[in-house]
């Protein structure tokens, strides 16, 4: 009954869709104005939405949206099932636009991925995974020793359950925020030391801010810039739910006019990206996103960095991240930004662990597939002294 409801309400969902309007937005508007809708069947919604873009290339363009919906959650079931129902060459032709293989490697491995249902990670305060994993049943601990790198992340917390987790006491009393797993990884490259002067350039939310503060124990201060005011608002509730305090918002439209002379221990550029890694998550994204856009957005992440570079004291770091793939927007702005700053030297990405591997790369290209997480690419320098 519950999947039944849940065709309807996508498909009436799909018909008020725009070209312009994303489907994350429009479930969130929808359920507001359909407050009466069991959980069971906004999660159900919600899920059909996302199959039906991961699934697009397959369906029949001349059936009802209602139709569409359903053969999307039926091909969904499927490949759950079994996912090599689904040939590795289908997947390949048509679960992302062809432009793709020529901006990034591809592989099967992450095609699969990309078809998948996203693990839902969780940042828990720090030290407290195991008890949050706990209280929460059906929650755990992420175990990275399979990873190429060695890393323990302590703090991040797999959520396998079903339950409303804003709903929760846990997450009302700051015990854990919603995080993946990549943007995690970025807040443990940083490596920020309780004391020091941090700034988080392209902020948003405040999710990679928060980390930051949290690692750093509430002690010194993170800066947190962003283009809109109504992200900055939106972090300091997070902010104030966590109980963390050792932070400040600045508005920064990104140009070369600085919103401080402030010198930092630490420079985080979580730049805006085209979200190839996140396609698993955001399918519809798949079909959205052009090459043209990666060619715009290369040039926007290189500016940023040369913006930013003057601001680091002797001996600070400037950490890179951007959740794509794409060989423009990860490697060649890397390359493009080092030469123009020869004051730069590339720095490990992440800290060493205790037992640390022979060589710690300077960047860092975190697949999907191998992370069960967002897409990330992380690359690292240090000012000299």
């Amino acid at each position: 009954m519950a999947d039944s409801a849940a065709s309807n309400h996508a498909a009436q969902i799909l018909r008020s869709l725009g070209p312009q309007d994303r489907a994350d937005a429009a479930l969130r508007h929808y359920f507001e104005a359909h407050r009466y809708l069991a959980p069971t069947v906004r999660r159900a919604t919600s899920l059909a939405i996302f199959a039906y873009f991961r699934w697009l290339s397959w369906l029949d363009a001349k059936a009802s949206p209602q139709k569409r919906v359903e053969q999307a959650l039926g091909l969904q079931q499927r490949f759950d099932a079994d996912p090599k129902s689904i040939k590795p060459e289908a997947l390949a032709a048509r679960a992302v636009p062809a432009w793709v293989a020529a901006e990034m490697d591809v592989t099967p491995g992450w095609f699969q991925q990309l078809q998948r249902e996203p693990a839902l990670w969780l940042r828990a305060r720090p030290g407290q995974a195991k008890a949050l994993a706990k209280s929460l049943f059906a929650a755990e601990v992420a175990d990275l020793s399979h990873l190429k790198f060695q890393i323990s992340n302590p703090d991040a917390v797999r959520f396998t359950g079903v339950q409303d987790l804003f709903k929760t006491d846990q997450f009302k009393s700051g015990e854990f925020e919603i995080q993946d797993l990549a943007s995690q990884l970025v807040g443990l490259a940083c490596a920020p030391q309780p004391g020091e002067t941090w700034w988080d350039t392209c902020a948003g939310e405040g999710g990679k801010t928060m980390h930051l503060a949290d690692l750093m124990q509430n002690k010194g201060v993170v800066w947190a810039s962003d283009r809109h005011t109504g992200r900055l608002e939106t972090l300091k509730r997070r902010a104030a739910r966590a109980k963390l305090f050792n932070y400040r918002t600045v508005v920064w439209d990104g140009s070369a006019r600085l919103p401080t002379k402030t010198k930092f221990d630490g420079i985080l550029v979580d730049a805006p990206c085209s979200g190839v890694g996140t396609w698993q998550r955001n399918p519809q994204a798949r079909w959205t996103t052009t090459p043209e856009d990666v060619t715009e957005l290369a040039a926007t992440q290189l500016a940023l960095l040369n913006h930013v570079a003057g601001s680091l004291k002797p001996d600070g770091r400037l950490v890179y991240s951007v959740c794509t793939l794409t060989r423009r927007e990860t490697t060649g702005v890397a390359e493009a930004f080092a030469a123009a700053h020869p004051e730069l030297e590339p720095t490990p990405v992440l800290p060493p662990s205790p037992s640390p591997i022979s060589h710690l790369p300077s960047s860092i290209l975190l697949r999907p597939e191998e992370l069960n997480a967002n897409g990330m690419f992380i690359a690292s320098w240090r000012r000299k002294a």
